[in-house]
């Protein structure tokens, strides 16, 4: 039994046995949130903690692998959950086609409004942030492969009861009745075996569980006033985000994307700074991905890099969380964004990559970091992505 005290309550993890350890894969923080006080800090992950390119494409290849083994046949549809498993997701994804898989289908869910265009709606009860989006793909090949398929592999970073997974495959299920199994795929799965089976059990469909680590988590609540009644806006104003939203994981991709061949050649010509410190490469909440590809190609060419994202979920100082840094997002939403655990002396320059535009929220962040701008393009027919370089 592993115990952690927390400032919101005391955590209790039983686990079950594994090859890897667990204090590589989780640290352990506070929330802010009634509803859920604790948070399961990954270290693999890329997002609250920083992380070399080579361990995600590790997690993301083994993770794949243990799918494909279980059965993913032709024809799937893979989902990276919004907003922390977005890039896991396509990881994930990524590394299964590389794996062989045939016919597959890449789509994340999404907190942003997309006008008219179709999409299923759920909850997630516990998050800060609690209405999700699954938009059709854009695409009418992918939309059909969405509407039809027989298999549904479901990819998030911790899973603690899978009722969020439950209310997204029942409303998959409304939209598409061929679904035959769902691979629910994750870093650590602590669902007690009693909302496992109720899960498979109101799915109807045969479920298979993919994970590195395993067992049971128990929560005691400790009342603490002064962090009680912390709130943070989680809101969003219901405008239309698609002239915001460059990255196409949210309506559907049937492949990996890769970079420009030159992108490390042009980011050196941005003015890079480099010393003995690695690099940082941050990815923006739901558009983290393209900050992994481009660390990892800059890993390939030699560079020491971590790669890490921020976040709109709000977590107390302390634990594993030991820097907070707040800001405003990008989406002109005004929502506090926050990057965690970032210590500028660390590194020898810092790439922000983002798909919006540049706007003032971008520009603090740049200066207060000096750190480059890169923005995420996708052109359509073009075979790689861009990405546009600048320091201000």
């Amino acid at each position: 039994m592993i115990t952690i005290e927390l400032d919101t309550g005391t955590l209790q993890l039983k686990l079950e046995p594994g090859h890897i350890p667990l204090k590589r894969l989780l640290g352990f923080a506070a929330r802010v949130s009634s509803k859920r006080k604790f948070l399961l800090v990954s270290k693999i992950l890329g997002k609250h903690y920083p992380v070399s390119p080579k361990l995600m494409s590790w997690s993301y290849r083994a993770l794949a692998r243990m799918a494909l083994k279980r059965g993913v046949g032709a024809g799937s549809v893979w989902i990276g959950m919004a907003e922390t498993a977005t890039g896991l997701g396509y990881g994930v994804f990524e590394a299964a086609c590389r794996e062989g898989a045939e016919q597959a289908l890449f789509i994340q869910t999404t907190r942003y409004h997309l006008d008219r265009i179709e999409r299923l709606e759920f909850e997630e009860a516990h998050s800060h942030a609690t209405d999700f989006f699954l938009y059709y793909p854009e695409q009418l090949k992918h939309r059909e492969l969405f509407l039809t398929a027989e298999t549904l592999v479901l990819i998030d970073d911790e899973i603690s009861t899978g009722k969020t997974f439950l209310r997204l495959i029942k409303a998959y299920q409304r939209v598409n009745p061929n679904l035959r199994k769902v691979f629910i795929v994750s870093l650590v799965n602590f669902a007690h075996p009693d909302d496992r089976a109720a899960l498979e059990n109101q799915a109807g469909v045969a479920v298979e569980w993919v994970c590195f680590r395993q067992g049971l988590l128990h929560f005691e609540d400790k009342q603490n006033a002064a962090i009680d009644t912390i709130t943070v806006n989680v809101s969003g104003n219901g405008a239309c985000k698609k002239a915001l939203l460059a990255w196409p994981g949210r309506l559907g991709l049937d492949a990996p994307i890769g970079l420009e061949n030159d992108v490390v050649e042009q980011l050196c010509n941005s003015g890079l700074k480099r010393d003995q410190r690695p690099l940082l490469v941050l990815g923006t909440g739901e558009c983290n991905a393209p900050a992994y590809l481009l660390g990892r190609e800059l890993e390939r060419q030699g560079f020491k890099v971590k790669v890490q994202s921020t976040t709109r979920s709000p977590i107390h100082q302390g634990n594993d969380i030991g820097r907070v840094c707040e800001f405003k997002d990008n989406y002109y939403d005004g929502i506090p964004n926050f990057i965690y655990n970032l210590d500028t002396d660390d590194y020898s320059d810092i790439i922000l990559c983002h798909e919006t535009p540049l706007c003032a929220s971008l520009n603090d962040r740049l200066h207060a970091w000096q750190a480059i701008s890169a923005r995420f393009e996708l052109q359509p027919g073009k075979p790689h992505a861009k990405l546009h370089f600048f320091r201000p």
